[in-house]
């Protein structure tokens, strides 16, 4: 047990509904339940029951579930209270069981109880937050994959790989005067590769997983009546941006979060690019080109009918992709195409009559290295770069195997690799990170 705190939490969300539900975790919840209740508590049946005050009168008439430890979501003796839901009832009901002992959980200590009680790994922590906040069909399932253990059992798999292959190197260095070098006939060099190219397959997955997760930043650039709000609302697939023949409709910076095949875009159209003496479109053109600096993937809208001089051509980082998109093609008598060369991607496509607006959206998903396969997991950030902070550290002792074949160095990369995999679960953190993770959790999960 971590603490010896009970602690409790309205578990709904807060307003007027039909159910509210309060949760009580730790070791008074059977002191709690014998003040409070009517009746004994049975482990692990929904039981009917009146909620009392001190003084015998009743609060609140609901079901009371009773799951003792160590079979319950914390690891700890559980107590949920579901009574009506209104605001004034539940909080009542919640000062009564703060008078009987409890404390107010912080948002998401039960689900870290649950972690440091060994109940669930750091990724399946994660991952109820995730299916939470899930934004489409596609993170949902991926954050259910996760929080059955889908991405845990392959990062375990990995760490024990490495430990085997550590185990390995350290006996070569401890027996060096064998007549066999164990680091240089081959196995370990055999078994890194491996290791390395499984390690790509799972950074590969888990970059799908975050774009899942964070969704990608599009931000709509161009010229005046290029076809920007145009594109926002044949995506957003209602009037979200005002549409006019008249330039500079746009002056200001307009979001608008869309889901495609599961992949989450927080679509940005920007003002118009152009000189102007006007100074509310000079602001919204210096936003544009902060969004710009800001985003994942930029969107280059230009106007077919115009000359190639005409066209606006803008330098960007070169860490951001940039899709051409050349629009009104209708107008010119083209068709819908993709042309991929030196210069880039573009898209040619007509807004107005829908022509292309498949191959836009191909495009897209290719440019961020999206793809919407079924087995995906959910991932953060963090994990992308753990991920990858190990598969340099097979890097390097790959190197130190075709140069030197240092032994103690090649232990160190592979040290350092395995514990980049265990930051990922949870087993090597710091109390940091974990403040950092739980704080984002609701109150009372």
């Amino acid at each position: 047990m971590i603490s010896s705190d009970t602690i409790a939490a309205i578990a709904t969300p807060s307003g007027n509904g039909g159910v509210g539900i309060i949760r009580i975790s730790g070791s008074l919840v059977n002191d709690i339940a014998r003040q409070l209740l009517a009746k004994p508590l049975q482990s692990r049946v929904a039981t009917f029951a009146d909620f009392l005050t001190i003084d015998g009168a009743i609060i609140d008439s609901g079901i009371v579930l009773y799951f003792p430890a160590p079979h319950s979501y914390t690891g700890e003796h559980v107590l949920e209270l579901q009574g009506h839901g209104g605001v004034v009832v539940l909080d009542m009901l919640l000062t009564r069981v703060l008078d009987l002992g409890a404390r107010l959980a912080r948002p998401g200590e039960f689900t870290e109880r649950a972690f440091l009680n060994n109940k669930i790994d750091l990724l399946q922590a994660e991952a109820i937050a995730d299916l939470i906040q899930s934004r489409s069909m596609q993170s949902v399932r991926s954050a259910q994959h996760s929080l059955q253990g889908v991405f845990s059992e392959q990062i375990n798999a990995l760490v024990e790989e490495l430990t085997e292959l550590r185990v390995y190197v350290e006996a070569a260095i401890d027996f060096v005067d064998e007549e066999i070098d164990f680091l240089t006939e081959g196995t370990v060099e055999k078994k890194m590769n491996s290791l390395l190219g499984r390690l790509q397959q799972i950074h590969k997955n888990a970059f799908q997983g975050k774009l899942l997760r964070d969704g990608i930043n599009v931000v709509l650039a161009g010229k005046p009546n290029v076809g920007k709000s145009s594109l926002l609302n044949t995506l957003a697939g209602s009037d979200a941006a005002i549409v006019s023949e008249f330039a500079g409709t746009t002056r200001d910076v307009l979001r608008e979060q869309v889901s495609i095949d599961g992949l989450s875009l927080n679509i940005i159209d920007t003002a118009g690019l152009r000189d102007s003496s006007n100074v509310i479109e000079q602001e919204g053109i210096r936003r544009a080109y902060g969004e710009m600096q800001k985003a994942d993937l930029i969107i280059m809208l230009h106007d077919i009918c115009e000359s190639e001089n005409e066209h606006l051509h803008v330098e960007f980082s070169q860490d951001i992709p940039v899709m051409n998109v050349f629009n009104k093609i209708d107008l010119v008598g083209l068709m819908p195409k993709i042309v991929e060369n030196g210069h880039g991607s573009s898209c040619y496509l007509s807004i107005k009559s829908g022509a292309g607006v498949d191959l836009f959206i191909h495009l897209l998903k290719k440019l961020v290295g999206f793809n919407s396969e079924e087995n995906l997991f959910i991932a953060r950030r963090r994990h992308v770069e753990a991920l990858k902070a190990s598969m340099l550290c097979i890097d390097s002792a790959l190197a130190q195997m075709n140069s030197s074949i240092a032994g103690e160095l090649i232990a160190e990369d592979l040290r350092q690799a395995q514990r980049c995999l265990s930051e990922i679960t949870g087993e090597v953190t710091s109390d940091d990170l974990l403040g950092d993770i739980f704080a984002n959790f609701c109150i009372g999960k």
